[in-house]
């Protein structure tokens, strides 16, 4: 018997090794595809997209809070490739391995399902899980960067800002784009054809996107029907690769300094590319959960008119059934006034 409670632990703690190391190669991954879009803010460079917040939300929201250690882990690897681990290094790690914790404590206070099949998670998600959370890695980081005196403190407030938008719209954009993703199925009994409309509607708000931030003409509003036609027609499923697709043009956009982008100081780059950002994601969420809140509705008393109906079948044994036929012995038989 103690042979096989020992068997039993060692397999629990090796479950829970990989796991924890599955979420830092994946931290640490998602990290150095961040800093491919970094710029310079007061001689610091930081990423106006970081999707390793998203993952590393996911992970806790989906595999629990004993995967944290995965999260430092991986952030200290990204720190160690980008300079030499000091003291502010373990600041920032810390900061970044306790915003997404704590954005995922409020979430499961909140109640929030990672179907996000009710306007209520969709709202935790914006408000709880990226903005409100993310305020802790972006505060934590940039005062570890001022007091080390790798960033003057008239640099701290716009350090900070982009450093927030960069995890918030990490969270926006690639949060429910995994959860989507992990209850994607191929629907049965589907025509080949109607394959061709998420095609076409992932290639559209690619060049729409394109359109708006290489054109010099301020077409940018554009993409929003689109991103309606994805929630309204998809739900998450569609509309988060909608959003994926827009940003990482759009931050590219902003890097190279075109479009829109052009002609501007690096605050006001960031405010165009975030309101962006942030705007496509709210509106794809929140009504991708709208939508899929309304149909669960619609199922739910679909379901209770049939549960209804069969109880007043019981109820009243001569009524068929709905939708059934009546049997041969509920027919009516012939008599005075009746045909034979």
């Amino acid at each position: 018997m103690a042979v096989v409670v020992r068997d039993e632990n060692i397999r629990r703690f090796t479950a829970a090794g990989l796991r924890i190391l599955g979420v830092a190669v994946a931290y640490f991954a998602a990290g150095r595809i961040g800093l491919l879009q970094q710029v310079a803010v007061g001689g610091v460079k930081v990423t106006p997209l970081w999707p390793a917040t998203g993952i590393a939300l996911t992970c806790l929201v989906l595999l629990g809070l004993r995967v944290w250690p995965g999260i430092a882990l991986g952030t200290f690897l990204v720190i160690a490739t980008i300079g030499p681990l000091t003291v502010a290094s373990v600041a920032i790690a810390a900061g970044n391995t306790l915003a997404p914790v704590c954005a995922a404590v409020l979430l499961a206070r909140a109640g929030f399902r990672p179907a996000v099949d009710r306007l209520r998670d969709g709202v935790a998600l914006v408000f709880l899980g990226a903005l409100a959370g993310m305020l802790i890695s972006a505060t934590v980081g940039a005062t570890a960067l001022v007091l080390g005196g790798s960033l003057p403190a008239d640099h701290f407030w716009g350090t900070w800002a982009v450093w927030w938008t960069g995890d918030a719209m990490g969270v926006l954009v690639i949060t429910p784009l995994l959860l989507a993703a992990r209850t994607l199925h191929r629907p049965r009994d589907v025509p080949p054809y109607r394959w061709a409309e998420p095609v076409v509607l992932l290639a559209a708000v690619a060049g729409v996107t394109l359109l708006g931030t290489r054109s010099t003409l301020h077409l940018l509003f554009l993409v929003f029907p689109l991103l309606m036609w994805a929630a309204m027609r998809f739900q998450l499923p569609g509309a988060a690769p909608c959003v994926l697709v827009v940003s990482v043009l759009s931050v590219a956009a902003a890097r190279e300094q075109v479009g829109p982008f052009a002609d501007h100081g690096l605050f006001a780059i960031m405010v165009t590319l975030q309101a962006l950002n942030g705007a496509a994601a709210l509106t794809a969420l929140l009504l991708s959960a709208v939508i899929a809140e309304r149909e669960s509705t619609y199922l739910k008393i679909e379901q209770a008119c049939i549960a209804l109906a069969e109880v007043v079948a019981r109820l009243a044994p001569g009524t068929p059934a709905p939708g059934r036929p009546p049997a041969d012995e509920d027919r009516p038989r012939s008599g005075p006034g009746r045909p034979e």
